[in-house]
């Protein structure tokens, strides 16, 4: 299987946060996420992305696997994968996000 057909598999695309707020539910801190995908809807994600402030990521478009199945994650569930990496002197696990260049459409697939 070439890049191509792995890429095809996974359906990426572009969403933009609506809301987002600090989530203690969580076993690590994280923030709780709505993001707006247009016609793919709203999808709730959980991510470790507490090093940006709150100003910072809402309203922030970011690429997020939509394919994969809603992950528990303490008492809470991720319904997408939010894509990261991780933020630069920090611990394992806390991320910053991988968001297109440019003013991407919003569900726009990752290709």
């Amino acid at each position: 299987m070439n890049f191509e057909e792995s890429l095809g598999i996974l359906d990426i695309r572009v969403g933009r946060v609506v809301s987002a707020q600090p989530c203690a539910e969580t076993p690590k801190p994280t923030y709780r996420m709505v993001i707006d995908f247009g016609k793919y809807g709203q999808r709730v994600s959980y991510g470790r992305f507490t090093t940006h402030s709150l100003d910072e990521v809402i309203g922030r478009l970011v690429l997020a696997v939509l394919n994969f199945p809603p992950r528990a994650m303490g008492a809470v569930v991720s319904e997408v994968l939010v894509l990261g990496v991780q933020y630069p002197g920090r611990d394992s696990g806390e991320a910053t996000f991988v968001s297109p260049a440019a003013n991407a459409k919003i569900g726009s697939k990752l290709f």
